[in-house]
């Protein structure tokens, strides 16, 4: 019985995660992104100056500041799948992969623009007066009761798809790995690790969003900064072979001479599945966290949000990328993940500090997420319930950890991956509904920009 249902659970995951899924987040994504003219990149520097904090009000509803809330979302999708993710795109789809996240990545910009704006437009508030943000708002506050149905079906998805079942068990496989941890030791080891993963975790989702956000804000600019520096030793050590690895990316994106047999279809596939995955656009998790910022200009709120798949993919992925393709241990690699992210680090940084380094990396990567996932699974108890009873998910959230690190998560991660696949169903029919409300409101903030009418 138990086999029969993890076989299903398997076979519905791959099939979502296939042709549908893509069709409506990049087909979704694509129309977002000419529909809005191309006007959210045209103030991609007014973007920076809002994160930086120029059109901050302290009396503005919201809980956390827009470098908060995008440092929160950032958090959350800076994660495992920027170090294995971008390894397992280059191990199914060869380097012209990259390419396809890339052109993703754009088009994530776009949705992200559109779906967290909408999560200040039509933001709600539970009943402690808290405000609340999110597809689910979006749906009933933006389409009306009618729809609620919808929403519930974005809930129930989001309580299963942001577990933290899949980031405890990669951090705690990588502790494992590269500290080498005998085999007849390797449950006990795993266990106290996942204990300890839970202690800290609760000391800092117990304090509420805002000390989420506090703890984002300080953990992100550093996990990028060391992230970014250590790429840019591999590729200064590297440096001949820099510009034919963009030439390779370049050509190999459309003779698709890939793993998969020339397949360029399934080439173009690898790369935005990986895409969609690293910076989650669409999926809906960003507008909650976005959602709670403190500001009364959606559009502004949705130029913040536009940054985070820059930041995630054409900077953080493309790091790994670099690292990968130039370190040349890719070519016949066996093994894929975190194992060739590992093996091209330490053959080219002396001394192994390779491991050393990444491993600190994984752990801030996978502390941020874990963090911010407990607010999103809060959120979706709190909708479904009252904020009083949403406040349990964080201790099912702590249990999850310990009981992820020890066992193997076939089974958990392809429940978790289906179920978020489903949130992205009501996040795209939503917003490409009430898309023209944006664009209206676009149209107006950037003519009050213009006349400096703020």
């Amino acid at each position: 019985m138990y086999l029969s249902i993890q076989s299903l659970v398997s076979e519905f995951s791959s099939w979502i995660w296939g042709i549908p899924l893509l069709i409506l987040l990049i087909g979704g994504g694509l129309y977002l992104f000419v529909y809005s003219g191309l006007v959210p990149f045209r103030y991609m520097g007014h973007a920076i100056a809002i994160l930086r904090g120029k059109y901050d009000k302290h009396d503005s509803p919201g809980d956390l500041s827009h470098y908060e809330a995008l440092s929160s979302a950032i958090a959350a999708t800076v994660g495992m799948g920027n170090i294995s993710g971008v390894a397992i795109a280059i191990a199914m789809g060869g380097p012209g992969a990259i390419f396809w996240m890339w052109v993703s990545a754009f088009v994530g910009m776009a949705t992200k623009f559109f779906t967290c704006s909408l999560a200040i437009m039509y933001r709600g508030k539970d009943e402690e007066g808290n405000t609340k943000g999110g597809p689910m708002y979006v749906i009933t506050e933006g389409l009306g009761k009618n729809w609620k149905g919808l929403s519930i079906f974005f809930a129930l998805a989001g309580l299963i798809g942001t577990l933290p079942a899949f980031q405890a068990n990669q951090l705690t496989q990588t502790l494992v790995d590269v500290f080498e941890v005998n085999k007849a030791n390797e449950f006990t080891a795993k266990l106290i690790l996942g204990i300890s993963i839970a202690i800290i975790v609760a000391t800092v989702i117990f304090g509420g969003i805002k000390r989420i956000g506090s703890v984002a804000g300080k953990l992100v600019p550093i996990m990028v900064v060391v992230y970014l520096l250590t790429v840019l030793t591999i590729l200064v050590l590297k440096i001949e072979e820099v510009p034919s690895i963009f030439s390779l990316i370049f050509t190999d994106a459309f003779t698709g001479k890939s793993v998969l047999g020339g397949a360029l279809g399934a080439l173009i596939i690898t790369g935005v599945k990986r895409a969609a995955f690293s910076n989650e656009a669409g999926l809906g998790t960003a507008p909650m966290m976005h959602g709670t910022a403190k500001t009364s200009e959606p559009i502004r709120e949705g130029l913040v949000a536009m940054l985070g798949p820059a930041i995630d993919t054409l900077l953080v992925c493309t790091l790994t990328a670099l690292a990968i393709l130039a370190s040349g241990i890719w070519k016949g690699f066996e093994g894929d993940g975190i194992t060739m992210t590992l093996a091209a680090f330490n053959a080219v940084l002396p001394f192994n500090s390779g491991s050393i380094i990444l491993t600190v990396c994984v752990l801030i990567f996978a502390f941020s997420t874990l963090f911010t996932y407990s607010f999103y699974g809060y959120s979706c108890l709190s909708y479904l319930t009252n904020a009083k009873i949403g406040k349990y998910y964080n201790y099912i959230y702590i249990l999850v950890i310990i009981i992820a690190s020890v066992i193997k998560l076939d089974f958990v991660i392809n429940l978790m991956d289906s179920a978020y696949a489903l949130m992205a169903i009501p996040t795209i029919i939503s917003t490409l509904i009430l898309a023209p409300k944006v664009k209206k409101a676009a149209t107006i903030y950037f003519q009050k920009l213009k006349t400096n009418s703020f």
